[in-house]
């Protein structure tokens, strides 16, 4: 597994330790990033998680420009809408949507083509993300935005009180994890529905003939009726057998389903979520931004298998890795302060039920490295990059001698950047030690400075 263990959690910049993970190596990302609220954030005094804090206010200062030429380089889509971006909500919400896509620009390389991405976010910037990951995972893979109720009233002044979230959910491809979730059944809709009783408790008389043989329908006559049925004859006479049958108006009626209220499943999920409510009692940790770990679990259980990789790349108060774990799940978080670490330990007994390893050591690994992605490097690189280029510097656009000509990675390693084919280009000397450690769009900006103009 690449050498990322299961719980583990990585302290620092997540941009530079997710380029550091595998492609296609996680099943589910859940992410809950700041908001662009402006507001500052910090947990109380005296709090479980007193000491973390984090600035949501943004301005193009918190960003790298390296980021923005990495973006207009690789993905024109996602260029012109961070374009639109800056001109319909401003530079602040230019810079908050930049440093959020060169991070879901990877989060998309490490999922797996059966995996999902669920993001966290309020009516703040729901429309901008949108396009952001319309963009990226393309619109088509776009699932579900999943309205949470998350409070019961809000006063905000001569406007409709807030109290909810949006969570954008979206698959990288067609065939991705689905589990249907059902949740119970409200008491008025069991009076409506399951208005029938026998010995065997309350039930509701289902529908059992079908449309048309075309929908994989059976034709033939029970007791008296000459239908299309949705069963089988052998399937009805056991369900007949099983006293899983009713027959309306005193048996003269068409046979309906006896589907009781001990076995319904429920009613299967739909995208407004009003049964889960914020984080209270025990389970609160005073972190800011705390998330309840029914909306985790119940995220998780819809689109992940048992030993399924879990990643939550701002994990804060570590809730979904803390959800992961109670559902048998692998996970990972990352998080720029360390509280996160110490968070997660104190979860895993509290809420995973996992005591803790002897000698006071905790189960969580923290790792503050940035992992290296191993390279997919073909032997002849050198030479395919230099027809590739057309015999040209990638920077400077001259052209150069085979022999004066050195292999570059475009993203440095030290930023995370892997050591594979797509990540390599072929710079002249000068230009190679011009760029440095840095980006391309560093080197563009140097170059410039020099008088150098790129043919």
């Amino acid at each position: 597994m690449s050498g990322i263990k299961n719980r583990t959690i990585f302290t620092g910049d997540n941009l530079e330790i997710l380029r550091g993970f595998p492609n296609e190596f996680v099943d589910l990302i859940y992410l809950d990033p700041p908001f662009n609220s402006k507001h500052n954030y910090a947990a109380p005094i005296g709090s479980k998680a007193a000491g973390a804090a984090f600035k949501d206010t943004w301005t193009l200062q918190d960003v790298d420009v390296s980021w923005w030429g990495e973006i207009a380089e690789t993905n024109t889509a996602l260029y012109k809408a961070l374009e639109a971006a800056k001109h319909t909500a401003g530079k602040s919400a230019m810079s908050y949507l930049i440093y959020m896509a060169i991070r879901i620009l990877e989060m998309h390389r490490i999922l797996k083509s059966t995996g999902s991405l669920y993001l966290h976010c309020d009516q703040t910037m729901s429309h901008y993300l949108k396009m952001v990951l319309d963009a990226i995972f393309d619109r088509d893979h776009f699932r579900n935005e999943i309205v949470w109720k998350r409070n019961n009233a809000h006063n905000d002044g001569k406007k409709y009180g807030r109290i909810t979230d949006s969570i954008l959910f979206y698959s990288k491809s067609n065939k991705y994890i689905w589990n249907t979730v059902y949740v119970p059944y409200s008491e008025e809709f069991i009076l409506k529905s399951f208005r029938h009783q026998d010995e065997k408790g309350k039930y509701s008389d289902q529908q059992l003939t079908a449309q048309s043989l075309q929908g994989g329908g059976y034709e033939y006559e029970f007791h008296g009726h000459h239908r299309v049925w949705k069963r089988s004859l052998e399937s009805m006479q056991q369900l007949e057998k099983d006293g899983k049958i009713h027959f309306p108006k005193k048996g003269l009626g068409i046979p309906r389903y006896k589907l009781y209220l001990k076995d319904a499943l429920g009613i299967p999920l739909q995208n407004v979520w009003t049964d889960i409510t914020m984080a209270l009692g025990n389970e609160r940790l005073g972190y800011p931004t705390q998330k309840p770990l029914a909306l985790l679990e119940r995220i998780i259980q819809a689109s992940t298998r048992k030993d399924d990789m879990i990643l939550d790349p701002f994990c804060g108060c570590a809730t979904a890795c803390s959800a992961a774990e109670r559902l048998n799940r692998k996970w990972i978080g990352i998080d720029i302060s360390p509280k996160a670490v110490e968070l997660m330990n104190a979860r895993m007994v509290s809420e995973a039920g996992i005591e803790k390893w002897t000698k006071g050591a905790g189960v969580v690994i923290q790792r503050t490295d940035i992992p290296i992605r191993k390279g997919n490097r073909s032997k002849n690189i050198k030479h395919q990059l230099f027809g590739v280029q057309e015999g040209r510097c990638n920077l400077c656009r001259h052209e150069i001698e085979f022999r004066h000509m050195e292999v570059d990675h475009k993203i440095p390693k030290a930023r995370g950047g892997p050591d594979d084919d797509g990540n390599l280009q072929l710079l002249c000397g000068h230009c190679n030690r011009v760029k440095g450690k840095g980006t391309m769009a560093e080197a563009k900006v140097r170059l410039t400075k020099l008088g150098i103009v790129a043919h």
